[in-house]
């Protein structure tokens, strides 16, 4: 009897033991946890893989060295314009197409704005999502066809949010309604100062897209589309009023004001 027991006490022992690690084996960390793989856009060294396009410029061309790479930052830099801006507005391109991503990086504004640059451009720049393709840019053309994350510093004083919305030939829906006008504040706070500052955009093809500042979502809207004054190639435009923007090109923007970018990377979904 006494060995029947042992017996007993022996297997019960080892059924408890079997299953306690049975337990942790099961609440071990998954293996099949997502990991992101985010893709740099910016080497750090050059402007490789990326197309540059100022206004009344031809495309391709830096004109007086406005995009530059020191210390693994791009930098918008005007220090050959001898103080005028002459609305040379441009954009630089990455060369490829995205539809649906996350786009990240950080920037902050530098310095002084050019002496003639416009009083709204202060402290103001972009990334451009589901751009027209940078090789139809009229040589004058301002801003490309786009949806626009407007990047603002603050003044020093009052309220400024950062990630806004601006609509250079294009609407969205806000609210179940197409939503018209040329921009729109985010419910971010203001950054005054040079501090850098985490942008994030979340892109889903034509359905809805995404505003994050320092990882705080501060807008959000859908079906990007088609429509709004242009300032170039307009009856073509008239034309596809209402088509859905569903990929394009991704654009920095340099629009009077110095500003660094670093960190440029992407997660397609």
């Amino acid at each position: 009897m006494r060995n029947y027991l042992s017996l007993i006490c022996v297997l019960t022992l080892l059924l408890t033991t079997s299953c306690k690690k049975k337990v942790h084996t099961d609440e071990t960390p998954n293996s099949n946890k997502t990991v992101e793989n985010w893709i740099p856009l910016f080497n750090g060294k050059d402007l490789k893989d990326w197309t540059i396009k100022i206004k009344g410029q031809p495309l391709g061309e830096n004109y007086k060295n406005t995009f530059i790479v020191e210390n693994g930052i791009m930098k918008v830099n005007y220090d050959e314009y001898n103080d005028t801006f002459n609305e040379s507005y441009g954009h630089i391109y990455y060369n490829k197409e995205f539809s649906n991503y996350k786009f990240r990086m950080q920037y902050r504004f530098t310095g002084d704005q050019i002496k003639d640059g416009a009083g709204w451009a202060t402290r103001n720049s972009g990334v451009m999502i589901h751009c027209e393709d940078p090789k139809n840019i009229g040589l004058n053309q301002n801003f490309p066809v786009s949806i626009e994350v407007q990047l603002l510093g603050g003044l020093g004083t009052g309220e400024r949010p950062t990630g806004n919305l601006c609509t250079p030939g294009t609407n969205v829906v806000m609210n179940n309604e197409l939503f018209t006008p040329h921009c729109v504040n985010s419910s971010s706070k203001t950054f005054h100062g040079d501090q850098w500052v985490n942008i994030e955009i979340e892109v889903r093809n034509d359905s809805i897209i995404k505003h994050f500042i320092n990882g705080k979502n501060v807008l959000s809207y859908t079906k990007p589309q088609i429509g709004g004054s242009v300032d170039y190639n307009e009856a073509y435009w008239k034309n596809k009023q209402g088509h859905p923007l569903k990929k394009g090109y991704i654009s920095l923007q340099s629009e009077s004001h110095p500003v660094e970018f670093k960190n440029i990377e992407i997660l397609e979904l």
